[in-house]
């Protein structure tokens, strides 16, 4: 597995939840660490995206209310979400791309909205 992801799970409407997200050694050259979302019956769709550099990308969605981190070593990405709402129930894929274009899916974690 070229990523580990965690954090996903069940919280209820207007709670939090922090994704977490460890690139493993095999990964070199990383530049950008992100993630996105697929809901059920929709396309995958950018939450948030951060590169090396600390410049930060956010989908419409996440604006507000999410906030991506790197740590200091940039291979693991974090993403805290606070004010879920029940729309942003999706599985989260954790997603690295490389200097040289390669990329990189993790497998998801789940998260569910609901009271």
């Amino acid at each position: 597995q070229v990523q580990l992801e965690s954090g996903g799970g069940l919280v209820q409407p207007g709670g939090s939840l922090r994704l977490s997200c460890a690139a493993s050694g095999s990964i070199f050259k990383i530049n950008v660490m992100g993630w996105y979302r697929q809901a059920p019956g929709k396309e995958r769709e950018l939450v948030a995206d951060i590169t090396s550099g600390g410049s930060k990308i956010y989908g419409d969605s996440a604006k507000g209310r999410f906030t991506i981190s790197r740590d200091n070593g940039r291979t693991t990405v974090y993403l805290q979400m606070n004010s879920l709402k029940p729309e942003d129930t999706a599985v989260y894929y954790c997603r690295i791309r490389t200097t040289g274009g390669m990329l990189y899916w993790g497998k998801g974690t789940l998260v569910t909205v609901s009271s």
